[in-house]
């Protein structure tokens, strides 16, 4: 029977690249949680502040930026975080660019927000105020700590569901799959935080549980099909064989669901709104590596794993 794919052949290579995908992920995220007390850049939704957008129908450089950040500190609004967000858009007359400020949140009854609309609009005479939201520190504390139980209940249910499902070296392999990609989404996003100033919301953390709940789903699809197969063909192929023959019955419907699925995202982030494009790429970037790790990482650590302990047992039935 002719292999399409022989991972164990490369699975120094597939645990390489791994390495490769997640060291600088790991070296972000630490370098975050040292400089910024968070390994990623969080909004307003976890720290609380206001943020006030505001649409102009022209480019804006660096020059520009700064000029508006030192009137705004001037005028009493301390630390302002200004991000500029480019929008493609062809029409003359439409919004080319969107100015988002963030700053310490706002009170009813504060003039701040009108002072702010002033010296925006001084120095961009089209500048309109597009949408102002805000979130109390109290609330904000709230829903970080709800996003934590949500993702740590999800996690254990996962742990506990693979645990029984599958033996022992199974369920590790998996979960330590769920890490892998758990660390490449958050570590890519602590890195865009670092350059470009990407925040993450809780829609973040809707894309991080559908991640989890995707990879898991495509390795056990992966591991029924090895164990599954171990009932017919162990006396007839290796351990690793048995691996590369499981791992190619299911490559073609692992990458059609991932391609066909991938498709709709880049759809949405190239297509979609601009509030919407962090969580699709969040999504795109889980759902690619989910699918890497589930077989390219877990098959491979159960291999490495289960190799001698089967390759013993086949001694033994032959003795």
């Amino acid at each position: 029977m002719k292999l399409e794919l022989n991972i164990v052949k490369y699975r120094v290579l597939c645990l390489c690249i791994s390495a490769l995908l997640l060291i600088p992920c790991i070296g972000a995220l630490i370098y975050s949680t040292v400089t910024t007390h968070a390994p990623v850049k969080v909004s307003i939704d976890y720290t609380g502040g206001t943020i006030l957008q505001y649409g102009v129908k022209q480019d804006i450089n660096t020059d520009q930026l700064g000029i508006l950040r030192t009137k705004l500190s001037k005028n009493g609004i301390e630390n302002p975080e200004i991000q500029i967000i480019n929008v493609n858009n062809d029409s003359e007359s439409a919004i080319k660019s969107l100015i988002s400020i963030r700053t310490k949140f706002i009170e009813n009854g504060s003039d701040k927000d009108a002072i702010i609309t002033n010296v925006v609009q001084s120095e961009f005479k089209d500048a309109n105020l597009d949408q102002i939201s805000s979130v109390g520190p109290t609330l904000g504390k709230e829903l970080f700590t709800n996003s934590l139980v949500a993702i740590t209940l999800a996690l254990l249910g996962i742990i506990c569901y693979l645990t029984i499902r599958f033996q022992f070296d199974y369920a590790l392999a998996a979960i330590l799959g769920l890490v892998h990609d758990v660390i490449f989404v958050c570590g890519v996003f602590s890195i865009l935080g670092l350059i470009s100033g990407v925040e993450v919301d809780a829609l973040f953390v809707t894309a991080l549980l559908t991640v989890i709940g995707f990879s898991v789903h495509d390795t056990i699809v992966v591991f029924d099909r090895v164990r599954e197969n171990l009932r017919y063909y162990a006396k007839k192929m290796s351990f690793g064989e048995i691996i590369n023959f499981s791992v190619n019955q299911t490559l073609a419907r692992s990458i059609n669901t991932s391609v066909t699925t991938l498709l709709t995202l880049f759809a949405l982030y190239f297509f979609g709104g601009v509030t919407t494009k962090n969580f699709v790429l969040a999504m795109i970037l889980g759902i690619a590596i989910g699918t890497y790790s589930s077989i390219f990482f877990c098959t491979v650590l159960v291999d490495i794993w289960d190799e001698k302990k089967y390759a013993s047992i086949g001694a033994s039935k032959k003795a």
